[in-house]
């Protein structure tokens, strides 16, 4: 039961995430309106991580599943996509390192920052 409470929880923050998306005329995915409000409803503590770790971890465990009608779509899109795709793996490789890269950054700025916090 604690596993449908949570799930149920996580639904219902990405459904708010639908509302936004359909309210806000901006051209942002509706799952990145849920993933906000939940990092800031875990942030003030509106929600408690432990009313949703358990469904989220189970939900990443299983992520790798939810590529496979991705990577099936694109094997069947392969006749549309043989023409383009150089292009399309050197883009792919260039914001790959770009992401790591950004991430890198943002990661040591905020060690960095709770480091001189501590130091305090």
């Amino acid at each position: 039961m604690k596993y449908i409470k949570q799930f149920s929880l996580i639904l219902f923050v990405t459904f708010l995430g639908e509302i936004l998306k359909t309210l806000i005329p901006l051209p942002i995915p509706a799952s990145i309106y849920g993933l906000v409000l939940m990092l800031i409803a875990l942030q003030t503590k509106l929600i408690n991580l432990n009313n949703v770790q358990e469904a989220g971890v189970f939900l990443i465990e299983i992520m790798p599943v939810m590529f496979v009608p991705a990577a099936v779509g694109l094997m069947d899109s392969w006749g549309i996509l043989k023409p383009i795709w150089v292009p399309v793996i050197i883009i792919t490789i260039v914001t790959t390192i770009i992401v790591m890269a950004v991430t890198g950054s943002v990661t040591q700025f905020i060690i960095n920052l709770e480091k001189r916090k501590e130091a305090r």
